[in-house]
């Protein structure tokens, strides 16, 4: 396969299950829909890992020329929606209102504090003289601790939300390597990174899986009062 199209045909991958449970499961909808149109513009960040991180061929080479890409916007749109429905599809439980008493109590004067401790942490690191995957993975761990701390009747949805998004990635990636065999190698900045590797995967991406399921699985709850 041509790896100018293998980013473009992997990131779509992630809309065909986006929208069979968009499909099926019409009472996830609304939580799909929102999540991934907000999670969609973080594929702006792309120059931020581009070369540092990973250099991969694109449409019309916008990756390597500008640093922006088509795909990584697919590919957040496509990540978004099931990363905050996954535990819901597991336990079949659909999110339900916070009573306006329980908004008022001491540990919520501080949910826009946890909301934004992602992007605080992110900016925080960033300047540090690393790679940029590692400041966003803390980012996104602290992130799903502040969300905890702050709604704890959704700790127990992060971690395990944390843990399937990992084997729902983990997937894909195996589906990467079968049909484009020593592309994360190609495209990859592995002498960058830890040199860590579970059989072909570098250990930062499933750190990048882990910690972006554990945010985003109450990340809907948490900004639309749901529980």
């Amino acid at each position: 396969m041509n790896d100018q199209y293998i980013w473009l045909i992997w990131s779509s991958a992630f809309l065909i299950p986006w929208v069979i449970i968009y499909i099926i499961f019409p009472v996830y909808r609304r939580n799909m829909l929102w999540s991934s149109i907000f999670t969609m513009p973080f594929g702006l960040s792309e120059p931020l890992f581009v070369p540092e991180y990973w250099s991969p061929p694109s449409l019309f080479n916008l990756a390597i020329d500008t640093g922006f890409d088509i795909e990584s916007l697919i590919f957040c749109f496509g990540i978004g929606g099931i990363g905050s429905v996954l535990y819901n599809l597991i336990t079949r439980q659909v999110p339900a209102p916070v009573s306006a008493q329980e908004r008022h109590l001491p540990l919520h004067r501080h949910h826009y504090k946890a909301l934004s401790t992602p992007v605080v942490v992110f900016i925080l690191l960033y300047f540090l003289p690393w790679n940029p995957i590692y400041p966003a993975i803390i980012a996104m761990f602290a992130g799903a601790i502040a969300n905890s701390l702050c709604r704890p009747d959704l700790t127990r949805k992060t971690w395990i939300g944390g843990v399937l998004f990992l084997g729902y990635y983990i997937i894909f990636l195996l589906g990467l390597d079968l049909t484009a065999p020593d592309y994360i190698d190609r495209v990859w900045n592995l002498e960058a990174l830890s040199g860590i590797n579970i059989s072909f995967m570098p250990i930062e991406e499933l750190l990048f899986a882990i910690t972006f399921g554990m945010y985003w699985a109450g990340v809907y709850e948490h900004f639309t009062w749901r529980k």
